[in-house]
């Protein structure tokens, strides 16, 4: 899917595998067994995603992460496994050109994305290094990792002893005990003038006023967790589920899609969720709990992470 959102693909082979399990659960929100009301059909909602419609969903109970896993831990990770990322494979990724200088902005005009413009394939840009050009992440080991691909998820979560969420799941837990509301904290953006997640403020793509203290991704732990603990499930970065995408399979109510559901068989891309530092209420509101977008497997860019379950 190529959305206003992130460009497609990477071109790498999977390489999944990954399991020198290492059980550590610590820092994991409980989210007990329950029903709640997954989806929107409030007047922002964007209906060709398939948002809608509100429906009841059952899930047993599981854990999540409280944070998006960060860079410190994917180093770890990395460190012990010598896994190579999809985007250290082919060698690319893609970086928001807010995040380059004006010279490399210049020198790289050719490298932009024709559909979505503000993004940039930028040769050695990857999770170490994101915005390529020999930047570094020394000073960001608590932001989440970023230019991972849904197999690079996957092969973390292996390798760790847990999984990504279901769309389900993670909408559930990003709720925190909260019914129908448009964010963790309720139906305001910002309540009382307070910032309470890392999106864009100002005219995008070419001016980020960063009222809310961040101009790319923010800590891990940034801003007031939800009821239930989980941080940045608003914003920052869009996090992987293991959901397939589509915007029709769990509109008619069937046991598959109102009690765990697990998502289509089979698609195309897979399902991101919680919108990122880049969304802007004037062409991205996907920064609400409902929101989805999807991407290709292999997709890498400057703005998706992941958090995982057990």
């Amino acid at each position: 899917m190529s959305s206003c959102c992130a460009p497609t693909g990477n071109g790498v082979k999977a390489t999944i595998e990954q399991k020198s399990v290492q059980n550590d659960f610590t820092d994991m929100c409980h989210v007990p067994s329950s029903e709640f009301h997954m989806g929107a059909s409030e007047s922002d909602a964007i209906k060709e995603d398939g948002e809608g419609p509100v429906r009841k969903v059952v899930l047993h109970e599981f854990r999540i992460d409280a944070q998006a896993v960060s860079n410190a831990a994917f180093m770890k990770f990395v460190d012990q496994t010598q896994y190579v990322t999809t985007a250290e494979q082919s060698g690319w990724s893609y970086v928001f050109s807010g995040q380059l200088s004006k010279r490399q902005r210049r020198k790289l005009e050719g490298n932009r994305v024709m559909q979505v413009p503000w993004w940039l394939a930028i040769d050695g840009a990857c999770w170490r290094s994101p915005e390529g050009f020999k930047s570094t992440i020394r000073r960001r080991m608590n932001h989440p990792v970023v230019h991972v691909s849904w197999n690079d998820a996957v092969a973390y979560s292996n390798w760790a002893g847990k999984r990504l969420p279901t769309e389900a799941e993670w909408e559930c837990a990003a709720r925190g005990g909260l019914s129908m509301q448009r964010y963790p904290w309720g139906n305001s953006l910002t309540p009382k003038g307070k910032h309470m997640c890392n999106v864009w403020q100002g005219r995008f793509p070419t001016l980020n006023l960063g009222r809310d203290g961040h101009l790319g991704t923010a800590p891990v732990d940034s801003f007031e967790p939800n009821d239930l603990g989980l941080f940045n499930v608003s914003g920052n970065v869009w996090e992987w589920c293991s959901d397939w995408f589509s915007s029709n399979w769990h509109a008619e109510a069937s046991k598959s899609t109102r009690i765990n559901p697990q998502g289509p068989a089979n698609g195309a891309a897979k399902v991101l969720k919680g919108g990122s530092y880049l969304c802007h209420r004037s062409y991205c509101n996907r920064y609400r709990l409902a929101a989805r977008i999807a991407n290709s497997v292999d997709s890498t860019t400057g703005h998706a992470g992941f958090r995982c379950v057990i």
